[in-house]
């Protein structure tokens, strides 16, 4: 669908709770440190709870990953079920036999057993239940009594309950006391802050695959304002934008796509979240200046003398109300028109703008090479080396085929030949040397010619090639040399990496102690790559990106005063 058209690998806004795109807000890291003090073997019960779609599950997932290994957790998704049910779910979960039709003082038993074999294993029992606000009193407190088992030490069994915020009343009820006395820990989650919001919004987007900012300042204040700071309901209108702004062809999210999305998302219902304004949303603050103005010309000529026939009298030196009105509109429109304007990113003097002609500025396939082979600063002759990727891999270089955005080219920032349909089974091929702003120069024959991006966009489907340097361990042929001299080179550069990017000394040497692959993974991750452990095409791009390699670059900084 809109992946490929942005540049992404994977949706950046499913609502699975998916551990890799967990932003953790101040509010995330507190819960899930809530949730690591439960696997020191305090016993108990530790409470989440958080409003719907905040993000509780997700954490969640994030602490099953990140549990030590001596933790065993039993995670039980359905609570919905009698107090049988759930302790033959709790024996499922932790793998202990039992008939189908036990008793719960079988099961309980067979718990107790396995608690008591587990400690003396050195291991640790941890029962997760979402959804805990489903429980009944009666499961609850079964769930109570299965935490009486102890040590002179410790309980052997730590109970952390997720729910919504009525978990906390259900847990005041007088029933439920005993229960109530046992929670070592609470956290209610809140929402995203609003200033938080854009950093979520840039971490999702990255994971995906993807750097730059995607969503305009306006949208996402308007976010912010459809969603509450509530997750998912940020990832369903952002996904839901995304594919609005696909479908009209834009590269950015503006107030609109968001407007629109949060209304396919609320079926059309009006929200009751942030603050509304009276007239709804299809009345602009416009029409309040035009009502205001309205009421304070009224009023000034209910002093004037009004003649009998009831029409107002209009003077040659005193506008009338019509035409004050249409000054009112007409300058509030050239404001809202102005502000809009205001906000579109990377926008750079179009100076010299050439118009686009892709019968004129386009080149054929070899032709196409030897442009960017030159600015590779490399002699390419097709009539002696036919295929420009083998000669590519006898001067050091590699070729790339990939499908993508522009947001693609940015990230990868090599210059590009791009491959335009201009009719049915017609292509041509331009050189993209530099972008710089909304405007893109190509490199011809003649020279270079700058045009504005968006007039090559529709004759762009995705589909370009990039040459990128081949790292030093590669003989000309395009083999690794030998595996140690690969490993060498890699690990080289992520120490040097680790030494940039860690956030701290200690951070740094942790990473630089891991082995080679597990190294490449955390880079990886860090930059929003495929996390494989393979330093392929994409990694080596971003180890020479990051590290500054000497190498043409598609990306020009804007003059100061444009950025």
């Amino acid at each position: 669908m809109y992946y490929d058209f942005f540049g992404f690998r994977e949706p950046p806004f499913s609502i699975a709770p998916d551990p890799r795109y967990l932003y953790l807000s101040d509010r995330h890291k507190e819960a899930l440190a809530h949730l690591m003090y439960g696997v020191q073997g305090q016993g108990g019960f530790i409470v989440i709870t958080g409003e719907v779609g905040t993000g509780k599950t997700t954490v969640c997932r994030c602490f099953l990953e990140n549990a030590p290994e001596h933790v065993d957790i039993a995670l039980i998704l359905n609570p919905r079920l009698s107090a049988r049910e759930l302790l033959s779910a709790v024996c499922d979960e932790l793998e202990i036999a039992h008939a189908p039709e036990a008793s719960i003082k079988v099961l309980v038993d067979a718990i107790n057993a396995d608690l008591l074999k587990a400690h003396a294993a050195g291991r640790h029992k941890v029962l997760i239940i979402d959804e805990a606000q489903n429980l009944s009193a009666d499961v609850l407190e079964q769930l109570r009594l299965l935490t009486n088992l102890e040590t002179a030490e410790k309980k052997l069994l730590q109970i952390v309950l997720l729910g919504q915020p009525e978990l906390q009343d259900i847990l005041a009820l007088p029933e439920l006391r005993q229960l109530n006395q046992r929670v070592t820990a609470r956290y209610h989650l809140d929402a995203i802050d609003k200033a938080e919001l854009p950093a979520y919004l840039q971490y999702r987007v990255s994971v995906a695959g993807l750097r730059g900012d995607l969503f305009t300042p306006a949208a996402i204040r308007k976010l912010y304002a459809a969603s509450q700071g509530v997750p998912r309901l940020i990832n369903l209108i952002s996904d839901r934008a995304l594919l609005g702004a696909y479908a009209e062809g834009d590269h950015q999210i503006t107030p609109l796509h968001i407007k629109r999305a949060a209304k396919e998302v609320s079926g059309g219902l009006k929200q009751r979240v942030g603050k509304r304004n009276r007239f709804g949303d299809n009345v602009s603050h416009l029409w309040l200046v035009v009502a205001s103005a309205l009421i304070a010309i009224m009023g000034t000529l209910w002093v004037l003398d009004i003649p009998q026939n009831g029409e107002l009298a209009e003077r040659e030196d005193e506008p009338s109300v019509s035409g004050v009105i249409e000054r009112v509109v007409a300058a509030t429109t050239e404001d809202e028109e102005n502000a809009s304007e205001a906000q579109k990113p990377n926008e750079s003097p179009r100076v010299d703008e050439t118009e686009f002609v892709p019968e004129q500025h386009g080149l054929s396939t070899q032709d196409s090479y030897v442009e960017l082979f030159d600015i590779w600063g490399q002699i390419y002759h097709p009539e002696v080396a036919p295929y420009p990727c083998q000669h590519a891999q006898n001067v050091g270089l590699e070729c790339l085929q990939r499908e993508g955005a522009r947001r693609t080219l940015e990230f990868l920032d090599r210059p590009a030949i791009l491959n335009l349909r201009i009719a049915p089974g017609q292509e041509t091929q331009v050189v993209l040397q530099t972008l710089q702003g909304s405007n893109a120069i190509l490199k011809t024959a003649e020279g270079p010619v700058t045009v504005g991006f968006r007039q090559i966009e529709p004759y762009w489907f995705g589909e370009f090639r990039v040459l990128w340097r081949a790292p030093d361990y590669k003989r000309a042929d395009g083999i690794f040399s030998d595996k140690q001299g690969q490993t060498l080179w890699i690990s080289s550069k992520m120490m040097e990496l680790a030494d940039r990017y860690a956030g701290n000394a200690q951070e740094a040497d942790r990473i630089k102690r891991l082995a080679v692959a597990d190294q490449v993974r955390w880079y990886q991750k860090l930059r929003g790559l495929t996390v494989d452990g393979i330093p392929g095409a994409m990694t080596i791009i971003q180890i020479h990106n990051d590290l500054g390699a000497d190498v043409p670059r598609l990306v020009a900084e804007l003059p100061a005063g444009n950025s």
